[in-house]
């Protein structure tokens, strides 16, 4: 098994739009970076031939995060090239909306297989494999205190993260690892601006004090803090959303 002296993270749905900005921006911070993804072995090679003709260093690796298997192999094959793992974003999840009379329960079956099961077989791979001065980030989302209608299996999904993360950051007591989550709220990706009026980009553009939606750079950067510097963090859910919830 190689050693590196570099921190190595891995990041779970790698390939979106937030996900990716973090790989690269991780990958800028020098560190070795294995991208996890769940369908388009085109767009993962994208993400990677951005880093690494950026001068980083990446791969990627096909997994549904759901899959206690795919997970452990993700995790032996980020040893295996890196020697190690020392950081865990795990972005990774869907969002199917419905008013909850509405809901498809396939639909919200489907949701907590992926965001939640998901999240929970991420962090218990993580807790096994990481190394001390390690950190690991969930995702969650600001639509917990936003309260938007037609959220309600999605946001259900996100306040079980909330408490999954503050209580495993007490369960690794001893071990030097943080586990906080991040919680963006309305940002411009792709996913999220596909198919909403202008009339209602603009609306939810004006709710932050700051009047603009996210980006992908402003959840990256707070991802990089706390896979970084931000040792003195821990046990927390970080709302980045400009000030729309509090």
């Amino acid at each position: 098994m190689p050693s590196s002296p570099d921190r190595v993270a891995i990041i779970t749905g790698g390939t979106g739009g937030i996900g990716r900005v973090v790989a690269e921006r991780l990958a800028a911070d020098g560190q070795h970076v294995l991208i996890c993804y769940a369908g388009s072995e085109g767009r993962a090679k994208e993400v990677v031939d951005s880093i690494t003709t950026a001068g980083g260093v990446a791969d990627a690796m096909q997994a549904d995060v759901s899959d206690e298997a795919a997970v452990a192999a993700l995790f032996d094959r980020a040893e295996e090239l890196y020697g190690g793992i020392d950081v865990v974003v795990h972005t990774a999840g869907i969002m199917l909306l419905s008013p909850l009379a509405e809901l498809d329960l396939a639909d919200f079956d489907r949701m907590h297989r992926i965001n939640l099961r998901g999240t929970f077989v991420v962090n218990q791979q993580a807790v096994r494999r990481m190394r001390r001065g390690g950190a690991i980030i969930n995702f969650s989302s600001s639509v917990i205190r936003l309260g938007l209608p037609n959220y309600t299996a999605y946001a259900a999904t996100k306040g079980a993260i909330d408490g999954m993360t503050m209580i495993l950051a007490r369960e690794l007591r001893g071990r030097d690892i943080t586990v906080n989550a991040v919680a963006p709220g309305p940002t411009a990706t792709p996913l999220f601006l596909e198919g909403k009026p202008q009339q209602v980009v603009d609306e939810l553009a004006s709710v932050p004090p700051l009047e603009r939606l996210g980006t992908p750079a402003d959840i990256a950067e707070e991802v990089a803090f706390l896979a970084g510097p931000g040792r003195w963090v821990n046990g927390q859910v970080l709302y980045v959303n400009g000030g729309a919830a509090a």
